[in-house]
This record gives structure tokens, C-alpha cells and sequence, in this order.
């Protein structure tokens, strides 16, 4: 038992010392390829069991017959092990030879193909990764372009509408300022109305900025769609009387809703007056509010003619026109961006759709909680449908684009 105790100390002595070596090894070639630090290891293996049998047939422990047997053993047991540690070797720098090509490609394009040889799971699980990655990337870079055309679509249609006006306004002035305008009261009369039309884009740029940037503050308050609805339409009759368009109830249902009321009824304007806009005299604007499960559906319906199916996506997106503008005359292109960004806001979304004869946009809304009543339908009803009635003869200038989009 004591000759026992004693194998094992001087074992355990030429297998700490092999370790030793082995650990600064690995800690000198830590910045080198995983292969040379398998050797290392395998090394370490055979090198701990030879060396605890070197110090015990220095102790006299074995004769030399049974030293050669053991020293010939672990040469085998070290040659197996080195092939085996560089096969390994190999097979992990191709593997990560692979997945650095095709992780090459995730910042050239884009997109990423997982390599089709077979990997360790550690190398799959990174090449798993770095496809979601490149999922990611590609989606980015497909919003950062649109993003950039529209940015581009919008500077282009802001620079023209301003351009106009501004040359109006200065050859306005200068008739004023040389004395050679027949009415000056009128020069007056439209100089108004143009600084008003601009200082309304301008605030509608401010507004989608603000939108964007997140910081759109909201105070949402419990209101019935009725009280909504009544109000828009109430704001929208002298255009529509002016375009000879007849606005409709379509169903309004008392349903509560808890929005930003200024905000909503933003949103109601900016739908209502682009459908008043792109329907022709005599034609007809309907809304619609109707609860659908927890949810609140608010619809305008024009008589525009439809929307070609490949301009539906694009529709919100901000400056964006199409062929016949969805925004009232010189208009920014910034009105149903607004909308959406608003509904968004209010974790809702807004959508479009073509119909017979027309389109219909629709902005969804989160229903109010059920903890309280729903509000009564006040005393005033939604203004009826009118008959139509022909376009003003002589419609104040500008009296359309002022209205807020």
C-alpha cells in the first residue's frame, strides 16, 4: 500500500509538471489558431502519463524490460493522439475559413448564406446568428433606401411648390411697390392667403417632424367617435359645399374611444379633405365609425376612382404623390403621412383600400376600456347628407388650400 502511495505521488508530480508546461504554452499561443492549441492539449495528455513513468522508473519502481514496453505505449498513444488533435484541428480552421467567406457577404450586400459543409455546433449556432443578422441588415437597408427616396421625393416637391408661390409673391410686391397694381386690395387679398397656404406646409413639416422624432405628446381623454365624426364633418361642409361635394353619414356608432382629441380630429381633416379633394362634383364622401371587437374603425369613403394596386403600399409614405396627388392642390405630400403617424402614435394603424368607385381609407383605434359607460349620443346629430350643390362662383382664393391637410 505504501509502494502504491508512492507510484502515485511521483505520478502525480510528472503529471503536474507536464500541466505546468502545457498551461504556458497555451497561454504563449492563445492569440494563435485553435489547431496549434489542440496539439498542445494532446501533448499535455501524453506528456502527464510519460512523465509520472519516467519519475517512477527513476525511483526504481520498473526495470528497464517494462520501461521499454511503457515508453513504446505512450509513443503510440501520443503519435494517435497528435493525428487525431490535427485532424480536428483542420476540420475547425475549414469550418471557420468557411464562415468567414460567406460573413463577408453580410457587409457587401447584405444577406448571408450559412456555409453548406457541415460545421461544429458552436460554428452553426454563430453562422445561425449571423443570418438573422444579415435578415436584419437587408430590412434596414430596404427602409434606409425608401426612407432616402422619399426624403429626396419630398425635398424635390417641397422646393417646387414653394417656388411658385415665392415668384408670385415677389412680383405681387413689386407691382404694390411700383404702384401699377389695378387692386391693391386684391395683391392684398391673395398675398394672405399664399402666406397662409405656406405657413401651413411649414407647420405640417414641423408636425411629421415632430412625429418622427418621437416626441409627439399626447394627452388622450375618453370621447365618443360621435363627438369626432360630428366635428369633422361639421369643419368639412364649407369645402365640400365650395367643391360641390356632398358629405354622407355612413353609420356612426357611440362607441368611446380614449385619444388625443386635437390630434383625432386632425386626422379626420387630413382624410377628409383629401376625399373631397379627389371626388369629383356631384360625387359623394361617406364616414363611417363602427366597433369591431376591441377595436374602433373609423372610415372615409371617396369617389376618386381608385388607387392603382401598386401605389396602395405607398400611399402614407411621406411626399409621396403618385400619379393625381392624394393631397389637395400644392399640397406638401405630408397629409396622410400625418395620419398614419398620428394613429401610430395612438397604437392604432391606418389602412387603404380600393372600393366601387372609389377608395376608403380606415384608421383603426384600440376601443376604450368597458370600466366606465359609454358616453350617450349627444342631442345634435351628424350633419345629414345635403343635396349637392354646384362650386361657388367666385370661391375666396386659396380658401381650400388653407384648410389644414
Amino acid at each position: 500500500m505504501r509502494d502504491l502511495l508512492i507510484i502515485a505521488l511521483y505520478a502525480a508530480a510528472g503529471a503536474a509538471a507536464a500541466g505546468l508546461a502545457g498551461a504556458l504554452a497555451l497561454r504563449a499561443l492563445r492569440r494563435r489558431s485553435v489547431a496549434a492549441s489542440l496539439a498542445v492539449l494532446a501533448a499535455v495528455a501524453i506528456g502527464a502519463m510519460l512523465a509520472g513513468t519516467l519519475s517512477v522508473a527513476w525511483a526504481m519502481f520498473l526495470n528497464r524490460h517494462d520501461l521499454t514496453v511503457v515508453t513504446t505505449v505512450c509513443a503510440m498513444a501520443a503519435a494517435a493522439s497528435a493525428l487525431t488533435a490535427l485532424l480536428l484541428g483542420r476540420r475547425l480552421i475549414a469550418g471557420h475559413h468557411a464562415l468567414e467567406r460567406a460573413a463577408r457577404t453580410l457587409g457587401e450586400d447584405g444577406g448571408f448564406t450559412p456555409p453548406p459543409s457541415p460545421m461544429p455546433a458552436e460554428l452553426a449556432s454563430l453562422a445561425s446568428q449571423l443570418a438573422e443578422a444579415g435578415a436584419s441588415l437587408t430590412a434596414a437597408r430596404e427602409r434606409e433606401r425608401a426612407l432616402e427616396a422619399s426624403r429626396r421625393e419630398l425635398v424635390a416637391w417641397i422646393s417646387h411648390d414653394l417656388r411658385s408661390p415665392l415668384a408670385g409673391l415677389r412680383a405681387m410686391a413689386e407691382a404694390l411697390e411700383d404702384g401699377v397694381a389695378e387692386d391693391p386690395g386684391r395683391y392684398h387679398r391673395r398675398i394672405r392667403d399664399e402666406v397662409e397656404r405656406m405657413g401651413a406646409m411649414v407647420g405640417d413639416l414641423f408636425e411629421l417632424s415632430r412625429i418622427q422624432a418621437g416626441s409627439l405628446a399626447l394627452v388622450p381623454t375618453r370621447m365618443s367617435v360621435y363627438d369626432l365624426v360630428s366635428d369633422a364633418i361639421a369643419g368639412a361642409d364649407p369645402l365640400a359645399a365650395e367643391r360641390g361635394v356632398r358629405l354622407a353619414d355612413d353609420g356612426v356608432e357611440a362607441v368611446p374611444v380614449e385619444v388625443d382629441g386635437g390630434e383625432m380630429t386632425r386626422v379626420l381633416a387630413n382624410l377628409l379633405v383629401n376625399a373631397i379633394h379627389r371626388t369629383p362634383a356631384d360625387g359623394t364622401v361617406a364616414v363611417a365609425a363602427r366597433r369591431e371587437e376591441d377595436a374602433v374603425v373609423l372610415s372615409v369613403t371617396d369617389g376618386c376612382g381608385g388607387i392603382p394596386p401598386e401605389d396602395l403600399p405607398r400611399v402614407f409614405d411621406t411626399g409621396w404623390r403618385g400619379n393625381g396627388a392624394r393631397t389637395p392642390p400644392a399640397g406638401a405630400g405630408l397629409g396622410l403621412a400625418i395620419v398614419r403617424g398620428i394613429v401610430e402614435a395612438h397604437s392604432g394603424r391606418a389602412s387603404v383600400r380600393n372600393v366601387p368607385g372609389g377608395c376608403r381609407f380606415e384608421v383603426t383605434l384600440p376601443a376604450a376600456a368597458a370600466s366606465a359607460p359609454a358616453p350617450a349620443a349627444p342631442s345634435r346629430s351628424v350633419p345629414s347628407p345635403r343635396r349637392n350643390r354646384p362650386p361657388a362662383s367666385s370661391p375666396v382664393p386659396g380658401a381650400a388650400a388653407r384648410r389644414r391637410r
